[in-house]
């Protein structure tokens, strides 16, 4: 299941520094990397899983929420913190919604960029969690 996970954070008088490693405090090796900005106002992302590929997210700036479902179960996650992302194995649904303004969401992968790895569609993702 989705989990989050606290990131190591520096505090300083100048400003505070927080980081990721690969295989450290997120379990795979990063083959990608994308970031989403610009969101209007009522706009979601996302709306789909991925057969094979993991993901971890961090609101850099700004706020949104992420709703993963597993097929049984929905949870709810506020990101809101540079210092906390959210780990999401393959074969989660999941959306992005209720950016705030200026948010900036980053999110690095385990696999390159594959269309067939895509699952957009709900009933199409029940079907292969085999839950139907």
């Amino acid at each position: 299941m989705p989990k989050l996970i606290n990131l190591p954070k520096i505090a300083d008088p100048r400003g505070n520094l927080s980081f990721f490693e690969e295989n450290n405090q997120i379990p795979f090796a990063i083959k990608r990397t994308y970031w989403i900005y610009d969101v209007p106002g009522g706009e979601t992302r996302g709306g789909h899983a991925f057969k094979q590929q993991k993901e971890f997210i961090v609101a850099l700036s700004g706020s949104f929420e992420v709703v993963v479902n597993n097929g049984n179960k929905e949870e709810v996650f506020l990101l809101n913190r540079s210092y906390t992302g959210l780990y999401i194995p393959n074969k989660i649904w999941r959306q992005m919604r209720n950016f705030s303004t200026n948010s900036l969401a980053l999110i690095v992968t385990d696999t390159d960029y594959s269309e067939e790895d895509y699952i957009r569609n709900f009933d199409d993702f029940t079907k292969f969690i085999n839950l139907k």
